[in-house]
């Protein structure tokens, strides 16, 4: 279980609540942890200390500068808000991340002040919210003890190996078509407004994340795509 789930956090500014997170999810049989561009470099000895008994894992965590290449290897990205947004993305709850047929899957944590904003919500396939009192929000290190926590508890990883038909598209995937598609788009001139292209932009990116479209159906978009510009 410990190796499937992968754990995210996003432009984390506290170098004590990585070490805390780190702590939390090695209380609950978890060690893959990773940091997008971290206000503090990354193994720092404030986050060491926080880490307690888990400090030896501090050298394992993995650091990246773009969300995107964080969540790369991930079959499935699930972004925990509080906010209520207005996205199609579906919510889930803890008790059905295990029906998930997916091999890797990673929990997106944001920033300790803003959380993730909508460009970063729009790279989940699911939205994970833990129910507070009147939406507060709760310390990063807190939200990911109960996360760690409630999945220790419900998640069983089975080995499922999907038909080819429908296989889902990796993070990976679904970025070079969004990258490839945008770029052509610039080409022909489609619009110059910046907001226009972002909110576009999220809108694709939501579309594949919950329209359940295959690997295969999005691989043949993409060489039809490829096709018709060059």
């Amino acid at each position: 279980m410990n190796k499937k789930i992968q754990f995210i956090l996003n432009r984390p500014q506290l170098s004590e609540n990585i070490g805390m997170s780190l702590r939390s999810l090695g209380c609950f049989g978890f060690e893959n942890l990773a940091l997008v561009n971290p206000r503090n470099p990354w193994p720092n000895e404030k986050g060491i200390r926080a880490s307690k008994h888990f400090y030896n894992l501090a050298s394992k965590i993995k650091t990246f500068n773009r969300l995107e290449d964080a969540i790369a290897k991930n079959e499935i990205v699930i972004a925990t808000t509080v906010r209520q947004r207005e996205f199609t993305i579906p919510q889930i709850e803890f008790k059905d991340i295990e029906r998930i047929k997916s091999k890797k899957i990673c929990i997106l944590f944001g920033q300790e002040n803003n959380g993730l904003n909508n460009l970063e919500l729009s790279h989940a396939n699911y939205i994970l919210t833990i129910p507070t009192t009147n939406g507060y929000s709760l310390n990063l290190s807190h939200c990911i003890s109960i996360v760690a926590y409630e999945l220790s508890k419900t998640f069983k990883i089975r080995d499922n190996f999907e038909n080819p038909e429908t296989l889902r598209p990796s993070a990976l995937e679904i970025e070079k078509f969004v990258k490839f598609l945008m770029k052509s788009l610039n080409k022909q001139g489609f619009t110059t407004i910046f907001s226009k292209k972002l909110n576009l932009e999220i809108s694709i990116r939501n579309f594949l994340k919950t329209s359940n479209i295959s690997n295969k159906s999005l691989k043949t978009a993409y060489g039809i795509l490829k096709f018709i510009t060059k």
